[in-house]
């Protein structure tokens, strides 16, 4: 099922079964999601680090980004996907939406 396009307001801190953890940029439903695949073991920990985060033009591109180029997850996943950040633009994007919300230097 195609989902709408999302909006993101929020940071979360995912972490994975092997222990290594990355921020991710998305919304409430998103965390729904990621509740989910804690719930059935696809990821060992979630954590919402930044509620309500201002929707700047980096914000604007990086949902741009994710809603034409990533599948979004559904309830029905069964494995935990990372959202490719390898592209130099957004990776500059996505640090500076992080930077500019104080979740890293």
């Amino acid at each position: 099922m195609k989902r709408g396009y999302q909006i993101f307001d929020l940071i979360e801190e995912i972490t994975l079964l092997d222990g290594t953890s990355y921020f991710e940029i998305a919304n409430i439903f998103l965390n729904g999601i990621a509740e989910h695949a804690f719930n059935k073991g696809l990821i060992k920990n979630v954590r919402i680090v930044k509620l309500n985060i201002p929707h700047s033009k980096d914000i604007e591109l990086y949902e741009k980004f994710v809603n034409e180029q990533e599948v979004i997850p559904d309830y029905g996943l069964t494995q935990w996907q990372i959202w490719n950040k390898e592209d130099p633009k957004i990776k500059s994007i996505y640090d500076r939406i992080l930077k500019s919300n104080g979740v890293i230097g």
